[in-house]
């Protein structure tokens, strides 16, 4: 119970992927989870349940997309939970679609979520984290990043810039006692995924199909358990790296 007595916000926690899943390895270690989404409703209800497992939590709607209101809501959390000490930017969105007939609003979309989002609920944290001379960020990247993706131009390239801005915070505030990790994952079966299985292109889903090299597919909790672990002392000497949870499928 590592986590004892922290408080740690992750966004897009709703739903039953890897956000949820994040929440509950998180509580699992002692913190206080607050659970924020887009949807009110779907915060809430992971809130609920790890309440009903005996651990503390709260939630929040949240939209990432919005810089007035991450602020506002960053605030309200701090003063009705304590200082926010862990930070989980979980928040992104995948619109497949190629470069010949992406729209400047396509683009912006995902930019909006994964990358701007990103930036804005972690400069919110970061004045207490600094003063108070702690503080676990965590970032979603993707192994897409790195590999590239058909009709995926977009999303790789904004969770590139995760990988970039995670790694030159680290080397802004490590002198402040804040750690800024990302993970990678690879292809993981989620809630996302399932819906948007007829929208992944012909190579996505070869991919998908050949597996990886351990022989199974990835789940939100192989997910979890790394990000919980980055948020712990235990990783405390661990900072500005994106750690691949692929299973194999890409290998840095």
């Amino acid at each position: 119970m590592d986590l004892a007595g922290r408080t740690a916000v992750v966004t897009a926690g709703g739903g039953v992927g890897i956000g949820r899943a994040v929440c509950l390895a998180l509580a699992e270690r002692g913190a206080k989870v607050i659970v924020t989404d887009r949807s009110a409703t779907r915060a809430a209800q992971v809130a609920t349940e790890l309440q009903k497992r005996g651990a503390p939590s709260a939630s929040a709607e949240l939209d990432v997309t919005s810089r007035a209101h991450v602020d506002g809501v960053m605030q309200q959390l701090a003063k009705g939970h304590g200082p926010i000490e862990i930070l989980v930017n979980n928040a992104g969105i995948s619109i497949p679609c190629p470069v010949l007939s992406m729209t400047d609003e396509t683009w912006d979309a995902v930019m909006n979520v994964c990358l701007r989002g990103m930036f804005w609920c972690t400069r919110a944290v970061l004045p207490t984290m600094v003063a108070r001379g702690f503080g676990r960020i965590v970032n979603l990247a993707s192994y897409l990043a790195f590999a590239g993706g058909e009709d995926q131009a977009h999303y790789a390239a904004a969770k590139a810039g995760v990988v970039a801005f995670t790694k030159s915070l680290a080397r802004e505030v490590g002198r402040h006692g804040i750690t800024v990790n990302a993970v990678a994952p690879g292809i993981i079966l989620n809630e996302h995924l399932d819906k948007n299985r007829e929208q992944l292109s012909k190579a996505v889903l070869d991919e998908l199909e050949r597996g990886t090299s351990l022989g199974r597919q990835g789940a939100p909790e192989d997910v979890a358990r790394v990000i919980a672990f980055l948020a712990s002392e235990q990783a405390s000497f661990v900072t500005g790296a994106t750690v691949p949870v692929t299973g194999g499928l890409y290998m840095v």
